[in-house]
């Protein structure tokens, strides 16, 4: 217990360095787009191809189990639709980018400690923990939005190619299940609920990476724990959100 409140201590500490007010604003600005490139536009592929076949996974499992007669088969494009929004396309895609931004992020930062290059930084007077988070946590926040919006389209698109593919559902079925009482609200509840994963993505391997000691070998063993804590922290946020928000 007292590990626990010591590293919450700490990590309350760094979000403070963090978000204080920048030296050069400019300097952030470039890193920021630096940023968005690197942690979020080279991870639009793979959002892409894991939603597309997700998607069309999904669509094929419901078609299957409802595969009784008296069943509507609108319901199977209900059923995806509703699972994208609600939950694949903000928390599975967050659990993914977890283990792909948080890992490049806890690595980056933990080896530049090692090699004391953030110790270099502080001897210049330069806030090394807003200098090297900051342009992060604002590019992640900006970009996962984006990336649920099109996980969610991707993967509803994805059912709607399986179902003339395999002959498990008609076209016009599917449209008339995305269609059915659709409520914009889980659009809203989605992008918020990637909001404060995000934050976490950008904040948790940061924040390992920041204090880690020794060689690569920590290095490497903090990124390990920083991915399993982000994970951890997503599901569990990820209950309380749906507690909160969904009444």
């Amino acid at each position: 217990m007292h590990q626990f409140f010591f590293h919450i201590g700490q990590y309350v500490d760094l979000l403070k360095k963090t978000l204080s007010k920048p030296e050069k604003a400019i300097v952030y600005y470039r890193r920021t787009l630096k940023e968005i490139e690197v942690l979020g536009l080279n991870s639009v592929g793979l959002i892409v191809l894991v939603s597309l076949f997700s998607g069309a996974v999904l669509a094929l499992q419901l078609a299957i189990n409802m595969s009784n007669p008296l069943l509507p088969k609108f319901l199977i494009g209900l059923g995806t639709r509703d699972s994208m929004l609600l939950e694949f396309s903000s928390t599975i895609m967050a659990i993914i980018l977890a283990g792909k931004i948080g890992s490049h992020i806890s690595s980056e930062i933990g080896s530049m400690r090692v090699t004391e290059q953030i110790d270099s930084l502080e001897m210049m007077g330069i806030n090394a923990a807003g200098y090297l988070i900051l342009p992060k946590l604002i590019a992640i926040l900006l970009i996962l939005p984006l990336l649920c919006i099109i996980s969610s389209f991707v993967g509803i698109v994805g059912g709607l190619l399986v179902g003339p593919f395999t002959g498990t559902m008609r076209v016009s079925d599917y449209m008339d299940g995305i269609t059915y009482l659709f409520n914009p609200y889980y659009i809203t509840f989605s992008v918020i609920k990637t909001i404060f994963f995000a934050f976490m993505i950008a904040t948790i391997p940061s924040y390992y990476g920041y204090h880690v000691e020794g060689g690569a070998l920590e290095v490497g063993k903090a990124g390990t724990k920083s991915v399993v804590t982000t994970i951890i922290m997503i599901l569990v946020f990820d209950l309380i959100l749906a507690q909160i928000l969904l009444k």
